[in-house]
């Protein structure tokens, strides 16, 4: 049992364009944009990364903005719907503010005895909002009001053909499930972060997702430290999972393994956080350029469209 996982730490996924996907959760979500960096692997693509005030693990959303990158097109093997708590009796207002914005994909539901907003981001992405009663953690003082705003993840939601052998690792993981509606059974991570649910949903004859734009990349999870990091990375390695080395990432650092079910898992510590290189009160504001591709700022900056905020 790996007691050392708190919950989720950040959601990474893909999008067509670096403007639209910025507008999209700053100024219509209300999130703040904690961190405007470059991809590891590819340093002419952004990495945007957006949460609450200070990015808050278990509030971070983020993505590669890959531009031309054709729509992906869903199916089993993927999360299929990031879920954001909100406080309790405001869906009424997000509905209202998400028409207003013309977001797509509006649906009102209710899912294990918890009343839900699904809608649509700029790529087909699937995101809820599911309202919390008691959520101590606060929104961000943003483009929408705080007694409203998103206060951190709730959980994510993964659409699995078969759920065996996923529903094992996860209990692994620290988590346990508890309860079942329909085809969706949900596991919650023992005293978690605030971003405690993982749902697996079962579609036995789904056709296997194709990633792009508008897909889930990888599911982070947190823990504490490094040396919490280590020692789920050699449980898991002892358990038969192929996982990478430790990878510095400037703000956290990350191991990662695919999961039985095909999706991307990433550990990701705590430490040291996005002010490692910015003043709380600049976050996401000046591009950061991890070190190894710091001689090709000029190269970079000419190439990465600008982002207007």
């Amino acid at each position: 049992m790996l007691h050392q996982i708190k919950g989720l730490h950040h959601v990474t996924s893909m999008a067509a364009d670096a403007q639209e996907n910025n507008d999209f959760f700053t100024a219509k979500l209300g999130l703040r944009r904690v961190k405007k960096t470059v991809n590891f692997d590819a340093p002419d693509v952004y990495h945007l990364y957006y949460g609450d005030e200070l990015g808050t693990p278990g509030s971070v959303m983020t993505y590669f903005p890959f531009p031309h990158i054709a729509r992906g097109r869903r199916g089993s093997g993927e999360v299929g719907d990031t879920l954001f708590t909100v406080p309790q009796g405001s869906l009424s207002f997000w509905k209202a503010h998400l028409t207003a914005q013309d977001i797509r994909g509006l649906k009102e539901e209710e899912l294990f005895g918890e009343k839900r907003l699904r809608f649509s981001g700029p790529d087909g992405d699937g995101f809820a909002l599911v309202e919390k009663d008691g959520d101590p953690r606060a929104a961000f003082n943003g483009a929408v009001p705080t007694d409203e705003g998103i206060q951190g993840f709730h959980g994510v939601s993964m659409r699995l053909r078969d759920q065996g052998a996923t529903a094992e690792l996860l209990k692994f993981m620290n988590y346990e499930p508890i309860d079942r509606q329909g085809n969706v059974t949900r596991f919650a991570v023992r005293d978690g972060n605030g971003a405690d649910f993982v749902d697996l949903e079962t579609l036995p004859d789904a056709a296997p997702a194709r990633p792009g734009a508008g897909s889930v990349h990888h599911v982070a999870f947190a823990v504490e430290d490094r040396a919490a990091q280590l020692e789920v990375r050699k449980a898991l390695m002892d358990t038969g999972y192929h996982v990478t080395p430790v990878i510095d990432r400037d703000y956290f650092w990350a191991i990662y393994f695919r999961t039985p079910g095909g999706v991307l898992f990433e550990i990701a510590t705590n430490e040291p956080g996005f002010d490692r290189d910015e003043d709380t009160a600049h976050l996401g504001e000046a591009l950061r350029i991890p070190r190894q591709h710091e001689h090709l700022r000029s190269q970079i900056e000419r190439i990465l469209p600008p982002i207007h905020n």
